[in-house]
Parts: structure tokens; sequence; C-alpha cells
């Protein structure tokens, strides 16, 4: 029977995979202009749902009924013919063309006469776009010259684009600076107010209740039940979410702190950043925060010989080391889990053991050969220790939740036995489950006495985690806080120039 109170009610969806059920009779009810959350921990079910609802996978049972009448949906096409269209998580932009081709793309026959497309009615049309949304970019820049927080923009100008009545928004905010986040969130009003949908998908309970109306647990690839947002709290989200209580978010255990292991002096980098001084001391985290673009990656980047700086020092136990590249970093005791766990730190083709062996290898390679069975054996033991849940280490590791290729990414500079582990983002984009072993995990190295440097967007992680605390703006540091004296409104007076 349909109930006309929704615009979409997905009821009863199953979808079956080799060895697995991802969907066991999930449903989903929107009604129209709700902004309406879509939480679940990572491998709940929320991805393969959506991409039934976008025509990606087809399921084996169930329906979906669309304002009013059922819809059967082939193909991505399909959702966008019907009126629903998506912003994913992963950056899906073209590098090398510019922002208005890749937001009107497979569209571009509406600014053609006689089969030429008018390149300036398509950035005329962009601009007005931009313009109407409040963002601040220009339609000819090439997409590979924006950093990830604008590319993540332009996504989402690509999907409000469609003028669809449902968006799909899966972790949107992950790239954004707090004032882009705001802007966000006055295009998610506007848009409902016109009695468009929103599913949005977020890790970040905080922007749950900051923007969302209702919202539907899943777990396990079932339904487990919906809510009005003012009807529960953040603690019996996480019970319903996970399945049980999490007590400690962030589990952080008392550290014997010794002296310093690692010292910057006056570290510089052109125009990314100037000035650079900091230590960081044998079992202690320090935390790095700072805006979007403030320059804590490309510190961190540079450090690790990623990147080249200009000028300053790298010392270790008080002696200066030449870092040229990630090999001398590594030879040096340093690991670095990256940002962008995508595109930077797994291979997603690869195998888990593999994925994990890859810093590893100088130690496993004999003659040119790598030995598979000690790689498989240690590889496995670190997979056990820090629980990365897999069926097998010879599966692809593109095919784990998130959070446990996170977990492998971590076990790979474990494998390396380094006295200095750089996190940057460590939690971002995973559940909240996953967080909290991730937290306990940093915080249980830092008390066998290894230096952590965390660099987090998320300030009550880098209060709930840190020892110190360093504030980062533009390109340089401005303040350094001890645990008990910072606060977040302190940490982001420093980050706006205000304090």
């Amino acid at each position: 029977m349909v109930n006309e109170e929704y615009i979409l009610d997905m009821q009863g969806i199953v979808k079956d995979f080799p060895g697995v059920r991802a969907l066991d009779r999930a449903q989903l009810k929107i009604k129209r202009g709700q902004v309406h959350a879509l939480l679940g921990e990572n491998g709940a079910g929320k991805s393969t749902l959506m991409k039934i609802l976008l025509g990606i996978h087809r399921p084996d049972e169930g329906e979906i009924i669309f304002k009013g009448k059922p819809l059967v949906v082939k193909n991505p096409l399909d959702a966008l013919s019907a009126g629903i269209s998506m912003i994913h998580q992963e950056i899906s932009l073209i590098p090398s063309v510019d922002i208005s081709e890749n937001v009107w793309i497979g569209r571009e026959s509406q600014f053609a006469t006689a089969g030429v497309i008018s390149t300036k009615k398509r950035q005329k049309a962009t601009a007005d776009l931009l313009d109407k949304l409040k963002i601040n970019l220009n339609p000819k820049s090439v997409v590979k010259s924006l950093n990830i927080a604008n590319m993540q923009l332009v996504e989402i100008v690509r999907a409000v684009s469609y003028d669809a009545d449902i968006i799909v928004m899966d972790e949107p905010t992950s790239s954004l600076t707090d004032s882009e986040v705001a802007l966000l969130y006055n295009i998610i009003r506007d848009l409902s107010s016109k009695g468009k949908s929103i599913i949005f998908i977020s890790h970040k309970l905080e922007e749950v209740f900051e923007i969302c109306d209702h919202v539907t647990v899943m777990r396990d690839g079932k339904y487990i039940s919906d809510h009005k947002t003012s009807d529960v709290n953040q603690n019996e989200l996480i019970a319903l979410i996970a399945g049980r209580e999490i007590t400690e978010l962030f589990p952080k255990e008392k550290a014997d702190i010794k002296g310093p292991v690692l010292e910057v002096k006056n570290l510089s980098s052109g125009s990314k950043f100037k000035d650079v001084s900091f230590e960081v001391k044998e079992g202690e985290i320090l935390g790095f925060c700072g805006l979007m673009g403030a320059g804590r990656t490309e510190i961190m980047r540079a450090l690790f010989g990623i990147d080249k700086h200009t000028t300053g020092q790298i010392c270790l136990n008080g002696k200066e080391v030449r870092i040229k590249n990630p090999r001398d970093a590594i030879k040096y005791g340093l690991g670095m889990v990256t940002e962008d766990r995508l595109h930077m730190g797994i291979i997603s083709k690869l195998p888990v053991s593999m994925n994990i062996s890859l810093a590893y290898l100088n130690e496993i390679t004999k003659a040119g050969l790598i030995d598979e069975k000690k790689e498989m054996t240690d590889a496995g033991e670190m997979s056990k220790k820090l629980d990365v849940r897999t069926s097998s280490l010879k599966k692809h590791i593109g095919a784990l939740s998130g959070g446990n290729q996170q977990k492998a990414i971590i076990a790979r500079w474990l494998l390396t036995k380094p006295k200095i582990l750089i996190l940057d983002e460590p939690t971002r984009g995973i559940d909240v489950s996953s967080k909290s072993e991730i937290h306990r995990l940093i915080s249980q190295l830092a008390k066998q006495g290894m230096a952590v440097i965390m660099i987090s967007s998320e300030l009550p992680e880098v209060l709930g985690m840190s020892d110190r605390i360093i504030v980062v703006r533009e390109g340089r540091l401005v303040a350094t806080l001890n645990r008990e004296d910072a606060s977040q409104e302190l940490l982001l007076k420093y980050a706006f120039g205000t304090a």
C-alpha cells in the first residue's frame, strides 16, 4: 500500500553478495522537505542501500516507492532522471577540466547551438549557480588547482544543479572548514525550505543534531529504528549504532612522558609554512589543529620527506638529520598515516597483507624476492593485534570498511617499529565504534613510549586525546597549550586569529 506521506519509501530491501548478506529487509522512509540522517557503523549497509537507490546495485528483494509510485532504478542515469542525486564522500571530479565542465558533465547539450557548445554560456550558468549558493569560486578554475575543501564544494554544486527532489549527501563536511560547513548548512536549509529532501550520512553526531530533523539507524544490514532528532540524545544514538554503550570515546591513558625525541627548528617551505619550531616527547600525544588550509598537513609532509622544505632543521634525539624522502624518514624511525586514506593510504586492489607490509618490504626481501610466508605471518600477527576485521588477508583491502582500512594502515607503520608516529586525520570518515578503538590504540602506543603527532579537524578529538596542542594559522604556529589549559572556544579563537 502506497503511503503518500513519504516522498521515498524503501521497503524490505535485501541484497546478497557472495558469502554475505549486505542488506536484510532494510527500510528507509523520507518525507518531502526533510533533512534525514542515515546512521550506522561502517559495514552497517548505508552505502549499499544508497547504491540501490542510485541504481548502482539492483536489490534481490524489496520495493522502492518514489513520489507515490513504484520506482525501478537500473542505473545512475535512471536515478538522476527520476530526481535523485548524490554527493559522494570520495571526490569524483575530473581534475584536468574546469569547474563548469565538471558541474554540467553529460548535460553540455543545453549550452550548444548547431552542435557547438558555448563555453561562455556554460560558465555563466555555473557562475549564477555559485552566486545563488554563495560559494566563492571561479567557474573557469581547473579542478586540480583546487584544494580538497573546494573540490567538495564543487561536488555539492554539481549535485544541486540537477534540481533533484532528493539529494544524498555522504560525509559532505569531511573536508570542509567550519565556515564552509556553515555555508553548507545554509544551502541544506534553503533546499529543505523549497521542499527538497536530504539524506545526510555522517559519523559526526554533532552535525546530525545541528542540521537533521529525523534519523534512521542501521546495523549489520538491518533497519534498527528511526526517531526525531529532538527525541534522542547523543549517548542513546551511539548505543543504537553500536548495539552497545561506548562509555569512552576518548580513552586517554596516563603515559610516562620523558624527554624530546623530535625537535623541529625554524622549518619553512615557501608560502606553505614559515619558521615552524616544536618538539614532541617520548610517550606524548602532540595534537595539531587549525582551519583547513592552515598548513598542518604541509608541515607533516615536509617532516616526513614527501615534500621539500627550504630552510630549518630536524633533530632526532638531539642530532640533526636530513630527511629527503619517506625512505629516509622510515630509516630514522618515523611513520606517517596520511590524511587521504583512499588515494595516499591504501592500494585498494591489493590484498590486506600486501597493504600492511608495504613500508616493511626491505625487512622481508632477499635477492629481490619477497618472503611471502613471513609477510603473511607478520601481517597476520599485526592485524590480529589491531583487530583488523577481514575474512582473509588475501582479500582486497578496498572491500574492507573505512575503520578496518585505517587500522590496516596503522598496522603497516607499526611493523616498521617507529619511534615517532604521525597521524593525519586518523579517524576521518569512520564510525563511532572504530573511532573509539583507534583512540584506544593511540593511547596505548603513547603509554608504551611512542611519540605521537596527531592532526585533527575535530576539536573534541584533539582535546580528548592530546597532552599538548599546537594551533596552526596561515602556515605559522600561533599557540601551544597544555591539555588542561585548552578549550574548544580558545582553540577556535587562535585558529581564527581573534585570541
